[in-house]
């Protein structure tokens, strides 16, 4: 396989997966049953966007990261490869700390139902939590974002250099002086005194 489908491969699954992330936070990540007197039974639908807040930021940095990879340098291309691979373990800390305290995850969104508030008054209104599918993929979300930062930093070197039109302008002096007044004949002329 050469560099340039490794590099369009790499980018399409980097900007794929960081949607999906993204996608994960706006979805229900929990169903939680509550105790509380006045709302005994109530079940409570949980937003990824309260349970896991940091993972539309991560999945945010992952689309602008497969966007800067596009046109990235060896050196950046590396270095880039690593910081996927902080966002990818990132995005799966959060995602597993929702998911081993649904209710303390919760507790924002229990204080908006309930007005009690307090992350022990969280589990104590909590009788019964179970999770969607959702904070899974988003842990799924993080270990392929990982790996695909892993898979950058080793084949980045392999990758096609950008095209010039992303190079820095030429500092180089032209090899003959124009004055304005040549420019204007050569114009008067026809021709273009730019090239």
């Amino acid at each position: 396989m050469n560099g340039r489908r490794i590099k369009g491969i790499l980018l399409l699954a980097t900007l794929a997966v960081s949607g999906v992330a993204l996608l994960t936070w706006t979805q229900t990540w929990f169903s939680l049953t509550l105790v509380q007197n006045s709302h005994a039974g109530t079940a409570v639908a949980v937003p990824g966007e309260a349970a896991g807040p940091a993972v539309a930021a991560l999945g945010l940095a992952g689309l602008a990261l497969g966007g800067a990879l596009a046109i990235a340098g060896r050196v950046l291309r590396v270095i880039f490869g690593v910081l996927e691979v902080l966002i990818g373990g990132c995005l799966v800390l959060s995602a597993v700390l929702a998911v081993s305290d649904p209710a303390g995850a919760s507790s924002k969104t229990i204080t908006e139902f309930t007005g009690v508030a307090g992350n022990s008054a969280a589990h104590d209104l909590v009788s019964q939590s179970s999770a969607t599918v959702w904070p899974f993929i988003a842990i799924v979300a993080g270990v392929v974002l990982a790996l695909l930062g892993i898979a950058v930093a080793a084949t980045g070197r392999l990758w096609p250099t950008s095209g010039r039109k992303f190079d820095a302008p030429s500092t180089a002096q032209p090899s003959e002086t124009h004055d304005a007044v040549d420019s204007w004949d050569e114009l008067s002329r026809g021709e273009d005194p730019t090239q």
